[in-house]
């Protein structure tokens, strides 16, 4: 950046996010969720980005599809972004398919269960379309009442580490860096409590970045010769939605003897 000396190598940031929560209060929970990325990204000062989102559009997509075009020219247009020279976002903008958007029951009915009182969908019933209708799923919420939400935030949860074992069939496939921040899900979506947890589940770290081998070589290699592998969550002490974003940011280092190469800057949304 302007009057400093540039760091060596191309900086990369890699952003995983479910936004979902997002369009379901536009007003308050976008602006805050934007600003703490863009400071994310005035922090790092990435030669490449790239962000992906989950549930783009919100939970009720249908309604809230209109407000995705405003999220992504918000974004592109930002301050943070005028330093890139290009962008390329890719949209399932195909709200209508919602038979095909869940793996599990493609032949099968859905039921939409709502309190009698708030009109709110309590519960989901899937039934077989013959065979006497039998059911074959169902999804209602759940509760996860802790008395002393602190044993999750203490240290960053790392304790609790030991109970995580969504790696463990992936082994020797998949890598993942030490996690050092508490569990990304699932944080309160009232804009007041930016670090209070819903009691509906358990938290966890449902927000990861996974590496091959040769990504986990990659990174390594920067981490060992420059030290600025960067892991964290985004948006700590402020209301994210129910997902806090995670990130992974990172210098690759030139090859020995190569000259440096003339580097575009470029952001990935997804």
């Amino acid at each position: 950046m302007a009057g400093k000396a540039a760091a060596p190598g191309t900086a990369v940031l890699l952003v995983t996010a479910n936004v979902g929560s997002l369009f379901d209060d536009p007003e308050n929970l976008q602006k805050n969720w934007l600003r703490e990325f863009y400071q994310v990204v005035h922090t790092h000062k990435p030669h490449f980005m790239a962000l992906h989102c989950q549930e783009f559009g919100g939970k009720n997509y249908e309604a809230s599809m209109s407000h995705v075009d405003k999220f992504v020219k918000e974004l592109l247009s930002s301050d943070a972004m005028k330093e890139y020279n290009r962008a390329r976002v890719y949209l399932d903008e195909n709200y209508k398919s919602q038979e095909h958007f869940t793996t599990l029951c493609t032949k099968a009915t859905m039921q939409t269960v709502r309190a009698a009182d708030t009109n709110e969908v309590v519960k989901l019933i899937f039934r077989e379309s013959d065979n006497d209708r039998k059911v074959m799923l169902q999804l209602e919420k759940k509760l996860f009442d802790y008395f002393n939400q602190e044993v999750f935030r203490d240290n960053n949860g790392t304790a609790l580490l030991e109970f995580d074992k969504e790696l463990s069939v992936f082994k020797d496939r998949l890598y993942e860096l030490d996690i050092s921040f508490p569990p990304s899900y699932p944080y309160s979506e009232d804009a007041r409590q930016g670090e209070q947890y819903m009691n509906t589940r358990c938290p966890a770290w449902c927000d990861r970045i996974l590496m091959s081998p040769s990504a986990k070589e990659l990174v390594l290699r920067s981490e060992s010769e420059e030290k600025v592998v960067t892991y964290d969550h985004i948006g700590p002490n402020v209301c994210m939605g129910d997902h806090k974003p995670v990130f992974l940011a990172f210098r690759i280092m030139p090859g020995a003897g190569k000259p440096h190469a003339h580097v575009h800057k470029c952001c990935v949304v997804q």
